[in-house]
């Protein structure tokens, strides 16, 4: 699926293309849940597969207390449920702000928002929580510096015994980013595999 939506990139801040609202729903964790969408926003039709592969393999792994982010949450359907799954507290973050107030409405109306925070930050710029979970699928084509940044900074944002699990297709970068998650935290391992998509996981040990 192309990361372009109507001529822009999704994970620009102020998507300017007109507005074109959908609604549909999508069993996820076992839940059946409802989802609003909009242009501008990544995987507008459909929760993609990647999302889907990553909260399959990342509701079964232990981690610590404390709370999980959704890095890159789009319209929030990884948030979404995984806080209906886990009963968790969820911090929601992306740079797009449509797709922010999306994944506050999808909050609300899946009956999530008194355990998640939606807000705005570029990559980890404004967020001063640390946490028992991060989870990316991060934007390929925002290049790979941003990739990079998602993973590696992943670290100083993690309680000790914290994870990082994320999602790439092996052809767009995933034995790469497995070796700088590898170099950055000491582990790294792939915990899952479908379709192309491997969902890896490192550990922060002090």
């Amino acid at each position: 699926m192309s990361d372009k939506v109507d001529g822009q990139q999704y994970f620009t801040a102020d998507p300017s293309s007109e507005h074109h609202y959908q609604d549909f729903d999508f069993e996820l964790l076992g839940h059946n849940l409802h989802f609003r969408t909009d242009s501008g926003v990544f995987s507008k039709r459909t929760i993609d597969f990647g999302s889907r592969t990553m909260l399959d393999a990342a509701i079964d792994v232990a981690i610590p207390a404390g709370r999980v982010l959704d890095l890159g949450t789009g319209y929030g359907p990884v948030g979404v449920a995984y806080a209906k799954a886990s009963g968790r507290e969820i911090d929601m973050v992306d740079v797009n702000e449509r797709a922010l107030e999306l994944a506050e409405h999808n909050a609300e109306k899946n009956g999530v928002a008194d355990r998640v925070r939606v807000f705005q930050s570029d990559i980890y710029q404004a967020v001063d929580n640390d946490y028992a979970l991060i989870l990316v699928n991060p934007p390929i084509r925002a290049g790979k510096q941003v990739v990079t940044a998602m993973l590696q900074d992943a670290k100083e944002h993690l309680v000790e015994g914290g994870k990082l699990i994320a999602v790439l297709q092996k052809k767009q970068g995933a034995p790469s980013a497995l070796k700088n998650m590898e170099a950055t935290f000491g582990n790294a391992q792939v915990i899952a595999k479908k379709k192309g998509y491997q969902i890896l996981e490192s550990v922060k040990h002090d």
